[in-house]
């Protein structure tokens, strides 16, 4: 039976967090974590979390024989990527460094420690990590019934840097409002955040039902 939404199990990622989260906030989907392939060219969504290192991720998911159907989903069908979800559809990450899916231009780069330092000139820690809010860069479905600048909960070392700029969808103004970086992109099929929306309470809660309910 076709999955309504398939969540991406290559070996690393927080899977249970991500599969409790959407069971909750859509509990007669049929949703599953799978590494088998076929389950994710047939599924109708697809989700793919991430939580580790970038060259364990890209070789982990290079050796599950999911590298393909990942690509293939971005491509076609509506996409949720968490964390090095996101980072991973970028030509290539610092950390490394290492190539990654180059579904979409741009390099994931490493926060710079010379400017780890807010408008007061308080230093700022590696990795961000806790609740920053959001600014919407543009308007999006997944962002329905959210409020611009709302809080969503960061774990990471690294971010992308898009070349191409329409796809930005979320900025957060880390370590402070001079720089703000990618936290969320979209475009056509797929939508992507750096943010954990399984670890971000009732606006994360709010932002998975959307992409359950998603026609895109």
């Amino acid at each position: 039976m076709t999955l309504d939404v398939a969540i991406v199990d290559y070996g690393m990622g927080n899977l249970r967090s991500v599969h409790n989260a959407l069971r909750f906030v859509a509990p007669d989907a049929r949703i599953e974590i799978t590494s088998d392939a076929q389950d994710v060219h047939d599924a109708r969504r697809v989700v793919v979390p991430g939580q580790a290192a970038m060259p364990d991720t890209m070789a982990a998911l290079n050796a599950s024989g999911l590298r393909e159907a990942v690509i293939a989903a971005a491509n076609s069908k509506p996409f949720l990527g968490i964390c090095l979800g996101l980072q991973m559809l970028f030509d290539v990450s610092e950390e490394g460094p290492t190539p990654c899916l180059g579904v979409y231009r741009g390099t994931v780069v490493r926060f710079d420690p010379a400017k780890m330092t807010d408008a007061q000139g308080q230093r700022q820690k590696v990795p961000h990590m806790g609740w920053s809010p959001v600014r919407q860069a543009r308007a999006h479905p997944l962002w329905a019934g959210i409020a611009d600048h709302t809080r969503f909960y960061f774990a990471h070392s690294y971010y992308p840097v898009p070349r191409e700029m329409d796809l930005v969808t979320g900025l957060v103004a880390y370590p402070d409002a001079r720089e703000p970086f990618t936290c969320a992109i979209g475009r056509a099929t797929l939508f992507a955040v750096q943010f954990h929306p399984e670890k971000s309470s009732t606006a994360g809660l709010r932002l998975l039902s959307n992409f359950v309910s998603w026609n895109a």
